[in-house]
């Protein structure tokens, strides 16, 4: 039912993502690593404590948050055998011509502009770190989380580039 003064829960939302990930593996410090790692060359006097706070606020933006909730509990929907067929057996075998995964991604990396694009577009493509141990697991349903661990990563480097610009 449509509630007139309805106020979204960003604080439960926010709450519910970092669960998920952290029960899927992911740290939040793992994230900042990868955005210092691939920033410190262009943004002299960056630091990794600065890189883990601009993860955290890039992590509470409704944007992500929406599209985060909807990526991981479709990961974890389809692995429970919740999702109808043919959908379940395209997100269990991340089919390349699916292109909901990155959608959905490319919508947070957009946060920071083109930057954040062309950043996810590397970060998809080179799959480093956190990002490539999902894309690679053969553990779980990975369809959606290592493209929105790219996007997370994507969207905090443009932060810093519009911070540093």
């Amino acid at each position: 039912m449509y509630q007139k003064n309805f106020k979204y829960p960003d604080t439960k939302a926010h709450e519910f993502v970092i669960a998920r990930l952290a029960k899927r593996g992911v740290s939040l410090d793992e994230l900042a690593k990868l955005v210092y790692e691939t920033q410190k060359d262009f943004e002299l006097g960056l630091t990794l404590e600065e890189c883990k706070k601009d993860v955290n606020d890039v992590m509470h933006k409704r944007e992500l948050l929406n599209n985060a909730m909807v990526m991981l509990e479709l990961d974890r929907l389809t692995e429970e055998r919740k999702v109808a067929s043919p959908l379940a057996e395209i997100i269990e075998n991340d089919s390349g011509v699916f292109g909901v995964d990155e959608t959905l991604a490319l919508q947070i990396a957009n946060i920071y502009g083109t930057i954040g694009a062309t950043n996810f577009g590397y970060f998809d493509r080179v799959k480093s770190g956190i990002i490539k141990k999902f894309d690679t697991s053969p553990e779980h349903v990975n369809t959606f989380i290592d493209d929105l661990l790219a996007a997370i990563v994507a969207a905090t480097c443009g932060k810093i580039a519009h911070k540093y610009a």
